[in-house]
């Protein structure tokens, strides 16, 4: 008898990991699409869209931050073969799965989903700040302060993108949608 017990709770495991591959890949596909909705983009990189970030912040609010977090890094390396824009490994690393896989932390505020949301955008920031400091504004701005440099290059598409899947987020939370899948 728990031989067989063992056996059913593989087949459900399995079966369970399966659909969350499934769903990861479901939601990463969702995000590349809406990457490709652009309201503006910079000059050297980052861009407002139309909440591309939110399908990989619902993940993580579904099935919590180690599924965000790999799946906002396969999204990063997703939006890095599509447009790589980089100067060496370790920034490619900042500004593309560190940056988006950071979303990731959403799913540790399941019960403040626009929190959660904001944390992993927050943490994006944070990502391309750094990379903005150490690699970018020495390129681009050199007469400039790095950290300011990089703090309004990087908030000024940020920001927006904060607003924008607040929004949706917050959206989609109040009309029980979020709830569905959570």
């Amino acid at each position: 008898m728990n031989a067989n017990k063992s056996e059913s709770t593989s087949i459900n495991e399995h079966k369970v990991a399966a659909k969350v591959l499934a769903e990861i890949a479901t939601f990463v596909a969702q995000a590349t699409a809406l990457s490709f909705i652009i309201v503006y983009t910079l000059p050297q990189g980052g861009s407002i869209t139309a909440g591309s970030m939110v399908p990989i912040i619902w993940l993580a609010l579904r099935r919590g931050p180690k599924v965000g977090l790999f799946a906002g890094a396969v999204y990063g390396l997703i939006q890095f073969a599509i447009q790589p824009y980089f100067l060496n490994p370790v920034q490619m690393l900042f500004d593309y799965p560190l940056a988006f896989g950071i979303l990731g932390v959403a799913g540790w505020a399941k019960k403040q989903p626009v929190l959660g949301a904001s944390a992993g955008i927050i943490g994006r920031f944070i990502m391309h700040f750094v990379a903005g400091v150490v690699y970018w504004a020495p390129l681009y701005a050199p007469e400039l302060n790095p950290y300011v440099y990089s703090a309004v290059y990087n908030g000024s598409y940020l920001v927006p993108e904060l607003v924008v899947s607040g929004i949706i987020v917050y959206l989609l939370q109040k009309s029980k949608a979020l709830n569905i899948y959570l």
